[in-house]
Formats: structure tokens, sequence, C-alpha cells
């Protein structure tokens, strides 16, 4: 685990729970490994709008990620899947190990975070700790607290039915 994901863990007084399994790089790949965790399963993109604009977007897995209506709903121009050389710049995460723990790297803030409204509300969501080879569970409340010791105001949307 990485150093200021556990100094993180440690202020946040959490110790994480999960499951760990084969390297996953997509969301179907990684339902046959942790359908029987609890929480809301999240699904992750790295965009960047015209004007360089860099967004960490977590929505339900279940859910279609509309990126032409995406822009609109969180306040950005148009958007486009920025380079996986740029997330790990930024970032310090591979495709495929993205979620709401990479905004640990981003002391630095360039990175807005965008959450489906849903996802805040769940008793629990599941992401990779940057590193695909592992899920955890974040309960509601440590999400709530992570975000606010990182300094991470997120942007909240809801996805059209």
């Amino acid at each position: 685990m990485r150093d200021d994901l556990r100094a993180l863990l440690e202020r946040l007084d959490f110790e994480p729970y999960g499951i760990s399994h084969p390297p996953v790089c997509t969301v179907e790949d990684a339902h046959a490994h942790y359908a029987g965790l609890e929480g809301v399963h999240t699904k992750n993109a790295f965009l960047k709008d015209a004007k360089g604009v860099m967004v960490l977007v977590s929505v339900p897995a279940d859910r279609r990620l509309d990126m032409k209506a995406l822009p609109a709903l969180i306040g950005t121009k148009r958007l486009s899947f920025a380079s996986p050389e740029l997330m790990l710049a930024v970032l310090d995460t591979e495709p495929g190990a993205l979620g709401p723990l990479s905004l640990v790297a981003d002391g630095a803030h360039q990175v807005r975070f965008a959450i489906e409204g849903s996802l805040l509300e769940a008793d629990a969501i599941t992401c990779h700790p940057m590193d695909n080879t592992e899920t955890w569970v974040i309960p509601r409340a440590v999400l709530a607290r992570l975000l606010a010791d990182l300094e991470v105001e997120p942007v909240v949307f809801t996805l059209p039915a």
C-alpha cells in the first residue's frame, strides 16, 4: 500500500476491508470477483475538458456514462478521456485502478471530483485502492471524512434515469 494512502487511513482511523483478486481493467472483469461485497460498485473515469480541466468521475457501475450530457451536469466544457500518461502523472494511478482513493495523490488539487449523488447516499461504495488487484468497501461516513481530509469539495450530479 502507498505511504500516502496508509497515512490517510491512519488519520481517518479506518481499517479497510475488501477482497484481493486477479488484475481487472473493466467493470465487467471485476464483477465476477466482487459481486458478494456489500456496497454500490463504482465505475470511474478520468476526463479532461476542452480547456484542460481534469475531472475524476465516479458513477454506479451499472449506470451508463453519457459523455455528451455529462459536461452540463458537472459544469465543464466538452469532455474526452484523458490519457493514461496524464492520469499516472497527476493521480499516480494506472488505468483500471482509478477510484476516489486516487485523489490522495492529487496534493496540488488539480483534479475536480464529480460523483453521482446516489453514491453519496449509499451505505457504502466499493472501489480500488489505486491497485486493480484489490477492491475495498468504503462506508458513507468514511467517504465523507476522506473527502474532507483531502480538502475535496465534490461536484455532485444526478444521472438521468
